[in-house]
């Protein structure tokens, strides 16, 4: 009897606590879609002190697994609120800030940065991304890690005209690239290590420019 009424007091806790975190959902949540929308982001960002564009909100939208950008259902509230640990809009302000701690592990990392590219995939089927959001996105997720060598290859990007959208290869390649190449002498860079060949014509282009 012991057991079940501890079991009825804990049961009752956690339906408390996630009350709690449906009503967070539904304050920023469009009733007719049954989501939170980009208005609801907005609104909320600006509850939580961040910009709609800050690094953070893409690194949230990471811990929810939310698959389609600019939306967050219910279900990926309710399971990324709980993996935070949190309920309430003053514990979600402190959990937004930590979490960019734990992106900065290693492992979460670069699962991190492959989720950005395809958080940005907004059409079925679709593969790549343009330039022009790829070198916002850099600019998002990595340049504050590698500052020198992301200035560099936006650059290029946008003065090169071979191509008009990134894969994912090319894009999980441009970080081992930032990790792996002395910067910005080169030195170890090796064509023959199965580089793509945007990044063998940034090289190049790199090279020409020193």
């Amino acid at each position: 009897m012991l057991f079940l009424f501890f079991f009825s007091v804990a049961s009752k806790a956690k339906t408390k606590g996630m009350d709690k975190v449906d009503c967070l959902f539904n304050s920023y949540a469009n009733s007719a879609l049954g989501m939170i929308d980009p208005d609801g982001i907005e609104a909320l960002c600006s509850d939580l002190g961040v910009d709609y564009t800050d690094v953070r909100i893409l690194i949230f939208a990471w811990k929810l697994k939310a698959e389609k950008q600019g939306y967050f259902t219910m279900v990926e509230w309710q399971t990324g609120l709980k993996a935070l640990g949190v309920d309430s809009l003053s514990k979600l302000k402190k959990a937004v800030t930590e979490l960019e701690k734990e992106v900065g592990e290693p492992s979460n990392y670069d699962d991190f940065f492959s989720y950005a590219f395809r958080y940005c995939l907004t059409e079925e089927k679709q593969k790549s991304v343009d330039i022009e959001s790829i070198c916002e996105l850099l600019n998002v997720v990595l340049r504050a890690q590698f500052r020198p060598q992301v200035d560099l290859l936006v650059e290029y990007l946008k003065v090169q005209s071979d191509y008009k959208v990134i894969n994912l290869d090319q894009w999980v390649n441009f970080l081992r690239f930032c990790k792996e190449i002395t910067f910005p002498d080169l030195e170890n860079y090796d064509a023959t290590q199965a580089w793509p060949l945007i990044l063998d014509n940034f090289v190049e282009w790199m090279r020409e420019k020193q």
